[in-house]
């Protein structure tokens, strides 16, 4: 993806963190890619993952910034699904017992939310009683309520290593015809006590964004996912587009759509294409 990077945990993530806050920014999201994967993802759960690290570090460097870590096993499973794998399928139980461990050691690290990622039935109950019985009651859930198995992951997949090394994920993601089954997945994880709910991806789901958003009074966010972004920048290098307008006009959308808030690589140069409008 143009202009995005993993960053190791030292002077590089300072700096990154130092621009974020600079441009106004006030909320990041963590992904890990770690050292070493295995079948079980135990990296997500060690105390000292790499996830860990970025999250202590930045919590001393900018006590003000909302921490949210994503909590899926992708990144870090030699397979690259999203759970434990047995007989060739992610077998969901034993994967919400990774998740648990998983979510009370990012809390403990210091993120304020925790987004499980992995579209697993029962996750949000599951995390929210092992946050609860670890004492961390006021960590927020974020979840991705509706996540539909996507074309448009393929290059942030590619950055951390994660593609499956078999099969694909519509065992656990969803249809990306079925928009009713969206509503329902939304519900669920609200009466499993989510704190926020998010669309993934955004810009071919605004119609999802907006029946979510008229059957649910939470906080809902849409993920402007790593194919919408670097679909925007080709063509921007390509000189087909002007990349500031359709960048602006694209997280329009989104927000007309009804999502309180977006998650998205443009955010860097947004906010500082809105920072100047306003000072115009």
């Amino acid at each position: 993806m143009p202009d995005v990077f993993q960053l190791s945990v030292d002077e590089s993530l300072d700096r990154e963190a130092d621009r974020v806050r600079s441009l106004g920014i006030q909320a990041v999201l963590l992904f890990g890619v770690p050292a070493s994967k295995d079948e079980t993802g135990s990296e997500n759960y060690a105390e000292n993952g790499i996830v860990q690290q970025a999250l202590r570090r930045l919590r001393g460097r900018h006590p003000d910034l909302l921490l949210i870590s994503d909590l899926c096993c992708c990144e870090y499973t030699s397979h690259g699904h999203c759970g434990v794998v047995r007989n060739g399928s992610v077998d969901n139980d034993a994967t919400l017992e990774i998740l648990a461990r998983a979510a009370v050691s990012h809390a403990a690290a210091g993120a304020d939310i925790i987004a499980p990622s992995g579209m697993m039935d029962g996750m949000v109950a599951t995390i929210r009683a092992a946050l609860d019985g670890a004492g961390y009651a006021d960590q927020a859930i974020l979840s991705y309520a509706v996540k539909y198995a996507s074309a448009f992951y393929g290059p942030f997949r590619e950055a951390a290593q994660s593609a499956p090394a078999f099969g694909d994920r519509r065992q656990y993601q969803m249809d990306p015809a079925n928009v009713r089954e969206a509503v329902l997945e939304a519900a669920l994880d609200e009466a499993e006590g989510a704190d926020l709910l998010m669309v993934k991806p955004a810009l071919a789901y605004l119609d999802v964004v907006r029946a979510v958003r008229e059957r649910t009074q939470l906080p809902l966010l849409a993920y402007n996912v790593s194919g919408e972004y670097s679909m925007v920048k080709a063509a921007a290098r390509q000189g087909w587009i002007d990349e500031g307008r359709v960048v602006i006009e694209a997280l329009t959308g989104m927000r007309r759509a009804g999502a309180d808030a977006i998650i998205t690589y443009h955010a860097k140069a947004a906010a500082a294409m809105l920072a100047q409008q306003a000072g115009q």
